[in-house]
């Protein structure tokens, strides 16, 4: 009869003082090892109780998971010994290894081709950059779902820091996504609740980022500054400008807007991003600037803002996609441009217009809701950290009391 064991392997200590914990098997004097995916620092095992010592972070959870596999594996071993008594420890170990056997990879690229169908190409590329990076980290030729442990994360996220100097948020993103596979494969019951290792590792917290909007008095000294007729420097400060006065855009969505879209005092329109429908009510400010831009040769589908290929054929989405990541990229370099000529020491870009929107609407009384609505956010959350800006600013206001 076969027995199995946790084990800390001190006879494959390393120079840090660390092992990896192991599962042995025995069976007629002959051991086997199967990987529980953990190394630990000799310090933190505990022999005598066969455990993690309790100084160890997330012990009593790392504890509990490798309790539990060993249950599972100790169940499986009697009901394979039960049809066959002849089993070798080779032919166990086997058996209790196969099913880990689901390349992670394989899966997250087919998974990302979901984002092509939707016509999110951001969203697909981002991705794909993730699983990249996690190739580059293992090139194997297939890295399996049972070989990414916690153990494996923390040195992934280490990797990630150092070697490729990946800020928090970043790393964050990156771990969030693999998370979403391992969810995702467990929803398809590809993997089991044990095999995911986000139940022990945790992932670096978010910090927070400085969102950069304009005040009321740099929107004015923004639109004062002098551009030349008909440049690819006047449209973007037109279209920066129609952003603040309506709902806050996303330049995707901006640069895509059809005269079609235009029924007078409103554009209606789905947005690139969420397909999300919008219909944002125009102020004077933004009819102006249409206005301003209405020709009499302007047909239904040509752009409102002259600044992608006319013609261009919207629904072919990786088109679109390079079309409005180049056109962005120069509007962002002319943005800064017009900013330094107008006195404004921030670092905008198309997405200022975004958060200056929304911070101005704050502040004129618009409800958090709508604001959330008209931003196109699927989540009111998305919108709160604008009203935690104002709340600041009022903060700051009370401090006068202190004076």
């Amino acid at each position: 009869m076969a027995s199995i064991a946790l084990v800390f392997r001190k006879d494959k200590l390393n120079k840090k003082g660390e092992a990896p914990l192991h599962f042995r098997i025995i069976k007629n004097r002959k051991p086997r090892y199967i990987t529980a995916e953990i190394m630990l620092h000799e310090k933190f095992w505990d022999f005598k109780k066969n455990k993690v010592k309790s100084s160890y972070p997330n012990s009593a959870r790392l504890n509990n998971y490798l309790t539990t596999r060993l249950s599972e594996y100790q169940n499986a071993i009697l009901e394979s010994e039960s049809k066959n008594r002849s089993l070798t420890t080779d032919e166990i170990r086997k058996n209790l290894v196969k099913e880990a056997s689901i390349d992670f990879l394989k899966y997250g690229y087919e998974f990302i081709k979901q984002y092509i169908a939707k016509k999110q190409i951001g969203t697909h590329d981002k991705c794909k950059s993730i699983l990249d990076k996690l190739y580059e980290y293992a090139p194997s030729t297939n890295l399996l779902f049972s070989e990414i442990s916690p153990q494996f994360l923390t040195h992934y996220e280490k990797y990630l820091r150092e070697e490729l100097e990946n800020c928090n948020n970043t790393i964050n993103g990156n771990m969030r996504f693999i998370s979403r596979l391992f969810n995702a494969a467990l929803a398809e019951g590809i993997i089991e609740y044990k095999d995911n290792p986000f139940l022990i590792y945790r992932k670096p917290k978010i910090e927070k980022t400085h969102r950069e909007y304009l005040t009321e008095k740099e929107i004015e000294d923004f639109e004062s500054v002098s551009t030349p007729k008909n440049s690819k420097l006047g449209i973007h400060q037109t279209i920066f400008i129609f952003s603040c006065y309506s709902g806050g855009l996303r330049i995707s969505d901006l640069l895509t807007l059809q005269w079609k879209n235009f029924d007078g005092e409103s554009i209606n329109f789905s947005t690139n991003k969420t397909d999300t429908q919008l219909s944002i009510f125009l102020p004077n400010k933004s009819l102006a600037i249409l206005k301003s831009l209405k020709k009499n040769d302007k047909g239904k589908l040509d752009f409102i803002f002259p600044v992608l290929p006319q013609g261009m054929d919207l629904d072919n989405p990786k088109t679109v996609d390079t079309e409005i990541t180049k056109a962005t990229s120069l509007m962002n370099k002319n943005l800064k441009i017009i900013a330094r000529r107008a006195g404004i020491e921030k670092n905008i870009s198309t997405h200022t217009a975004r958060h200056t929107w929304a911070t101005r609407a704050l502040r004129k009384g618009i409800s958090i809701d709508k604001v959330s609505k008209l931003l196109g956010h699927t989540n009111i959350k998305q919108t709160q950290v604008y009203a935690k800006i104002i709340d600041s600013e009022l903060n700051k206001a009370m401090l006068v009391f202190n004076e």
